[in-house]
């Protein structure tokens, strides 16, 4: 199972999340749901990247992506970052929704 923590600060905004796991939804290669999961988080901390100049701190490994949000942002690019990142987490629970015996959301405070 693929295992998705977001973190939220007090103020609702994510301040990190966490990956883990394998989907053994399908053999190595054609597992739609790791594929899918994979390509919505690298693509969002891309978009993060492009779209606003922010680097977050990552740490990946096999079925592992760790993702953590600078703290000290303008106004401006922090919103940038949360409707960004917000989406991500859209993208995922979609898959979640048609996948949940292979991937799981948590949000924690």
């Amino acid at each position: 199972m693929i295992d998705i923590t977001i973190n939220r600060n007090e103020s609702d905004s994510i301040h990190s999340f966490l990956i883990s796991g394998h989907a053994f939804f399908a053999e190595r290669g054609k597992d739609i749901v790791c594929a899918g999961a994979s390509a919505v988080a690298v693509g969002a901390i891309n978009a993060v990247h492009a779209l606003t100049g922010v680097t977050p701190e990552i740490e990946q490994g096999d079925g592992f992506l760790r993702c953590v949000v600078p703290e000290k942002l303008s106004e401006g690019t922090h919103e940038k970052v949360q409707i960004l990142l917000e989406g991500m987490i859209i993208s995922l629970q979609t898959i979640e929704e048609e996948y949940g015996q292979h991937i799981k959301i948590t949000f924690k405070k």
